[in-house]
């Protein structure tokens, strides 16, 4: 099993590209199901979760290629016809937003068996919303052996859909399932991720007639059939709040490129609270901390567009070298301090209770072996070790790789002291 091995104490300077977004890539090939003709994705994004769907999109009969184009890495999904409208366990369990191919198929079929999903281990995240609203169309959902069994063999209909909590998941899925259905369906508490306007503009690319996507209504007027489309993935916010975190912690200045700032403009704000001097260009920002100390910095983490809980872990990373005390409150998923433990590995000094976090800052970290335990913590351990005294390594990596390409290439290119130990090289000893 790979790891991934820090010497920290090394300043940040350089140009980091962002990539396309994972949590719109995914949503966007699970898209290509709706249409029977060529679906060209650009700016794509090379990860293991996209690597896991394309494999599950081939199950359906979709015909996948990859290839740098003029635009950059892109892929085309061309799936002329549905062979099979079956998702195995072992295939979606290893990622929750796979169950999002259910909407499709059943829009586009009449019929679908997906298993239950699985994913990272932050919260309980149940998929009764969007099953819920697959219902309000007009399926017939039944649930038995792990397996979602769903029927619409007239097709699905319009409908008033209010979801009772904001969710992204049940959101998207109920826009790609309502795209196909007789009439007009009206969505409401919808969340407002820039990735959902994402997806609903390339679904209106295809042909289909989606409005609102931004804001917390959403209206669609069914169409008969989609279209192929080519369509550029959204950048990265979540790659790209996190180099700038990792800018800010290792110290130095940091370009990011290809990057929207105004989708990450309340992290922006919060470093410049912290004390970093922050500078946003039309598609590129800034990021400089060279002498000044670390400030703390109180957050509580929201539904777009507050702050991303997938960035909350990073955040908390370069609170630890704080000069004072940081409060951080998790209001989306109610296991996400798990990376709290292998930080204080480092020497950092937290203490959580309940959905709150206190963050004593501390003068050094100090390197050390360390657990990721899902995503985003990964990021934040990467963070850590940037700025840790010695040696930092971080083991169970291929969390990593579910959403970030060439970590540590790009952060190398800077100047960080970085670099990948494959599944056989030695472990560090423990002092």
């Amino acid at each position: 099993m790979d790891r991934i091995a820090i010497e920290g104490g090394s300043p940040l300077f350089g140009d980091i590209p962002i990539s396309g977004a994972k949590n719109s890539a995914i949503k966007l090939m699970a898209a290509s199901l709706l249409t029977s003709e060529p679906v060209r994705l650009t700016n794509m994004p090379r990860l293991a979760d996209t690597r896991l769907l394309g494999r599950l999109l081939a199950r359906f009969g979709t015909q996948i290629s990859e290839s740098d184009g003029p635009d950059g890495q892109q892929t085309v999904l061309h799936t002329p016809e549905i062979t099979s409208s079956f998702a195995p366990y072992e295939l979606v369990r290893q990622m929750r937003a796979s169950f999002n191919v259910l909407g499709p198929l059943l829009a586009r079929t009449g019929h679908a068996k997906v298993s239950l999903p699985g994913g990272c281990t932050i919260g309980a995240r149940p998929v009764d919303l969007h099953l819920k609203a697959l219902e309000a169309l007009g399926a017939h959902i039944d649930m038995h052996e792990g397996y979602v069994f769903a029927q619409a063999p007239r097709g699905l209909k319009g409908a008033e859909i209010e979801f009772p909590f904001v969710s992204v998941g049940a959101t998207e899925h109920a826009l790609m399932a309502a795209v196909l259905a007789h009439g007009t369906t009206v969505m409401k508490n919808c969340a407002c991720e820039p990735e959902i306007a994402d997806l609903a503009e390339c679904l209106n690319a295809m042909g289909a007639k989606v409005s609102g996507q931004g804001t917390t209504t959403i209206v669609v007027e069914g169409v008969t059939s989609l279209h192929g489309a080519d369509w550029s993935v959204i950048c990265d916010r979540i790659e790209a709040g996190t180099y700038a975190v990792a800018g800010a912690m290792a110290g130095g200045e940091v370009r990011l490129t290809r990057v929207r700032p105004e989708l990450i403009a309340i992290l922006l704000d919060k470093l410049v609270e912290a004390g970093c001097e922050v500078e946003r260009g039309a598609d590129t920002v800034t990021i400089r901390r060279k002498d000044a100390k670390i400030r703390p910095v109180d957050l509580t983490t929201d539904v777009y567009p507050g702050f991303a809980t997938d960035l909350q872990a990073q955040f908390m990373a370069l609170m630890t070298l704080a000069d004072g005390e940081s409060v951080i409150r998790e209001t989306i998923f109610e296991n996400r301090f798990m990376h709290v433990p292998e930080l204080s590995r480092l020497g950092a000094d937290i203490r959580v209770t309940g959905n709150e976090a206190r963050v004593h800052g501390v003068t050094e970290l100090r390197g050390a072996q360390v657990m990721a335990t899902d995503l985003r913590a990964s990021a934040c351990l990467v963070i850590a070790g940037l700025a840790a005294r010695g040696e930092t390594i971080v083991n169970r990596v291929y969390h990593l790789d579910r959403g970030f390409e060439n970590l540590e290439g790009k952060l190398s290119a800077c100047g960080a002291n970085i670099r990948r130990l494959k599944g056989d090289s030695p472990i560090m000893e423990e002092e």
